[in-house]
């Protein structure tokens, strides 16, 4: 089987290495300006469990020149729609894709471009940024990815699809409960990026400050409430440790967006935040807390683009 893994981002890059590194065929989407940075310097890993070192097989929208089994889309939410362009071509009747993006919009608009039949839920559990010089530092150890029919079944891709992830160097499992398992990461992300970004601190510092605890327990409230309202449920251990992991003293956590805001980056405010208060909407639900943290990432945005 072939993989393309369409960008070679801090997460895309971190699996893709992994992946060749293990014998996997697999090819890098990527724009030209990261092209001749990893063809300069190749693409490394810098990870606890081990370095890796690579001159990987790199290619751009013009040159794909036939479809792959399997597409890995691991791209920023913001950058969605130029990247289904890009990757177009590499898309043909058996191709499987497996969206590592935030949030939930993406699945619909993914779906519309090539079809829902497509797709395969998955999602990654992995703290990687990128260094100055575009290596991938991996933080922490844990390194989950799972992946699954969105209607719960067994099936034959699925399983090719597994026995070409597993034993790559990062924990790989397939899952009948994925839909849930993203509404849950998307739960997680939503609640912690409003909490750090809106109190410009991490867990830690936010729950220490006078209000702080019953302000991220009401965040959590606010997600939970929406996302239940949607029709899904989350599970009676995920909240469990939701709450514990957003209130929990001394924490040092801080989400993606977080960073990204700290550092003066683009942030996903729409596909994380925004597209939750759009289902609040049109479910009746108000989220006061949300509807504020929206705004301040907004003018964070706008200030940044202007």
């Amino acid at each position: 089987m072939r993989i393309l893994i369409v960008g070679a981002g801090s997460t895309g890059g971190f699996f893709g290495a992994k992946l060749a590194n293990a014998g996997r065929d697999v090819t890098f989407l990527v724009r030209p300006q990261r092209l001749r940075l990893i063809e300069q310097h190749g693409l490394s890993v810098r990870s606890p469990a081990g370095d890796i070192d690579i001159q990987p097989q790199l290619i751009t929208s013009a040159q794909i020149n036939g479809t792959f089994d399997i597409v890995l889309l691991a791209v920023k939410a913001y950058t969605l729609d130029s990247a289904l362009q890009d990757m177009a071509a590499a898309v043909g009747p058996q191709t499987v894709i497996l969206p590592l993006l935030n949030g939930m919009r993406h699945m619909d608009l993914i779906a519309e471009k090539f079809g829902a039949e497509r797709l395969l839920g998955c999602a990654c559990k992995v703290a990687t940024s990128l260094d100055g010089s575009g290596r991938i530092i991996q933080q922490g150890t844990f390194n989950d990815i799972s992946y699954g029919e969105l209607d719960g079944s067994d099936s034959d891709r699925l399983a090719a699809v597994h026995a070409f992830m597993r034993d790559a160097g990062f924990d790989a499992n397939t899952s009948h409960t994925i839909l849930r398992d993203m509404w849950e990461k998307w739960t997680l992300l939503a609640a912690m990026g409003s909490i750090n970004c809106l109190m410009r601190g991490s867990i830690g510092e936010v729950v220490a400050a006078a209000g702080g605890h019953e302000f991220a327990t009401r965040v959590i409230d606010e997600v939970v409430t929406i996302v239940r309202a949607t029709g899904q449920e989350p599970s009676e251990p995920f909240l469990t440790q939701a709450y514990r992991l957003l209130t929990l003293q001394g924490s040092p956590q801080t989400s993606s967006m977080y960073r990204d805001l700290v550092a003066g980056r683009a942030i996903e405010a729409d596909q994380i935040v925004g597209d939750l208060l759009v289902r609040a909407s049109a479910k009746g639900v108000e989220a006061p807390l949300l509807t504020l943290v929206y705004a301040h990432l907004l003018v964070y945005q706008a200030r940044i683009h202007t």
